[in-house]
């Protein structure tokens, strides 16, 4: 699917300004939608919005489905009469500058329970109606999630394959005893869904009234630890116990001498296809009720995925296996028609997985930062592109530009000062300047890069597991100069969008 040519940013919702420890749905990111149009910005992506699993990781969450309590904007809880105005002052010392997952996530949560508290005690009418009708029209996700977090609650730390064993296997009197057991949880859950749903909808028909799209992030893959394994089992590679047997990940690369062991369980493909991938189906639909475009994370997987077994420290030794290929994506656009998608199409790259890409005529992704490493043939630089691609200058996988370039060795920076004819000062905006100029029809640019930030504010260092998601931006660091040169670039490379409403049809459009 062909995109019109448009520009955006990358930003993860956490990463906003804001009192409460952490970025929301609140001011800060109607803010950043209005930045977003000063700046003739057509797109905001984001990472993964669900709620986060282990090491507080967006690619890890507990569901594929639910929303990340962490985004909801307590101040409309306090607007809505659920909290006082006392409850939200005396707002601890947050970092600015990074999310501390470990106050933060405590600290939101009490004043989430006490407004969800106050609800079930004294809503109106409306309200009521509004979360039964919610919870009946998601209860094929929302039954699993909000029992799987309650039980969670009530046995913390513990993976679901320690839980007592006929709750872990999901005997039908566990599950029912624990249901009866655990209501007052359970219905919590299903409130936070509930309102981020509603403070979601609300922030995306903003951005799209003001001609901002929102691209969403699909991970091909589910955290073991998750309502989605937990309530299908079936649908996964475990053993009796329901841990993993073999786990995803890839092998030694460009980040990582001895690859990456993600270890999220793999799927067994051939049970979701006699199922005709209604798992999948489900899934690109209800992300769809919170983005205008999908990014699919890992798409190499759905041709052929790396299967290390679960024994194994790291991903030096693993199998290459066949994935599910076309018959997903077709079995998607019977349902629900043809999506749009962009295809994270980056490591190592066979002949099948570019058959299945351009068989969908998805967008693939180039990155400016793996560009000058080698001679004239990279395919990630710009004279190689072909216009159905989004350019990125890095992505929350890689440094940041200036840090990238400070690091780089010395043919590198060589190479990309002699193909930019620059001497290499403001490398960041030079790197802009040649995805902008590019023939890709999107050019999408990490926050930090416009902002011209170092390593420090990296979003991710992969083959990590602690210290990573928690960069975070002041508004102190947005000078006017931000915008007004972005848009100045965007006009000038025929980028900008014209300022008007986007609908769910327009985002489907085809330049």
């Amino acid at each position: 699917m062909r995109f019109r040519r448009s520009a955006g940013i990358l930003l993860h919702p956490t990463s906003l300004p804001g009192k409460f420890g952490s970025g929301d749905l609140g001011s800060a990111a109607y803010h950043f939608v209005d930045w977003l149009v000063s700046a003739g910005q057509a797109h905001w992506q984001m990472l993964p919005i669900g709620p986060i699993g282990m090491g507080n990781s967006p690619y890890m969450s507990l569901s594929a489905f639910a929303g990340n309590p962490l985004l909801i904007d307590l101040e409309d809880l306090q607007r809505r009469g659920w909290l006082q105005p006392q409850d939200l002052a005396n707002v601890p010392s947050f970092p600015t500058d990074r999310v501390d997952f470990s106050s933060v996530i405590p600290y939101r949560r009490t004043l989430l329970e006490k407004g969800a508290s106050t609800f079930f005690k004294s809503s109106d009418q409306k309200d009521r109606k509004s979360f039964d009708l919610f919870s009946s029209e998601q209860k094929s996700w929302l039954e699993d999630y909000a029992l799987f977090s309650a039980i969670q609650d009530s046995r913390p730390g513990e993976v679901w394959t320690a839980w007592a064993p006929d709750l872990a296997l999901r005997k039908r009197s566990a599950l029912q005893a624990a249901s009866n057991d655990l209501r007052r949880r359970v219905e919590f859950h299903k409130f936070a869904q509930w309102i981020f749903s509603l403070q979601w909808t609300k922030l995306k028909q903003y951005a799209n009234s003001r001609g901002v799209r929102l691209i969403g992030d699909i991970p091909i893959f589910v955290a073991h630890h998750s309502s989605d394994v937990w309530s299908h089992p079936d649908a996964y590679e475990l053993n009796e116990h329901g841990n993993p047997r073999l786990v995803a990940g890839v092998p030694p690369d460009y980040f990582s001498k001895t690859g990456q062991r993600w270890g999220n369980p793999l799927y067994k493909w051939n049970v979701m296809k006699k199922q005709k991938f209604r798992w999948w189906v489900d899934r690109f639909r209800r992300t769809l009720d919170f983005f205008d475009i999908l990014r699919i994370d890992h798409f190499r997987g759905f041709a052929g995925y790396y299967a290390i077994p679960a024994s194994e420290k790291t991903a030096e030794r693993g199998t290459w296996l066949k994935g599910p290929g076309a018959g997903l994506f077709n079995a998607v656009d019977r349902t629900l028609g043809k999506l749009p998608i962009i295809a994270e199409d980056l490591g190592l790259m066979t002949p099948d997985v570019t058959a299945l890409r351009d068989r969908f005529q998805y967008p693939g992704m180039k990155i400016l930062q793996f560009a000058f490493s080698d001679g004239a043939d990279n395919p990630f630089l710009p004279h190689n592109f072909v216009p159905n691609c989004v350019v990125y200058t890095g992505t929350h996988d890689n440094d940041t530009t200036i840090g990238w370039y400070g690091s780089a060795p010395d043919h590198e920076k060589d190479f990309v000062r002699r193909y930019s004819a620059t001497n290499g000062a403001d490398i960041h905006w030079t790197l802009i300047r040649i995805a902008y100029q590019s023939v890709a029809d999107m050019a999408i640019i990490p926050f930090q890069d416009v902002l011209g930030l170092g390593t420090k504010h990296r979003m991710n260092y992969p083959g990590t597991s602690t210290g990573n998601w928690e960069w975070r931006f002041s508004w102190d660091m947005v000078q006017p100069i931000h915008a007004s040169a972005i848009r100045e670039l965007t006009l000038m490379t025929g980028r900008i969008v014209p300022e008007k409403s986007v609908s769910s049809s327009q985002t489907r459009e085809v330049r």
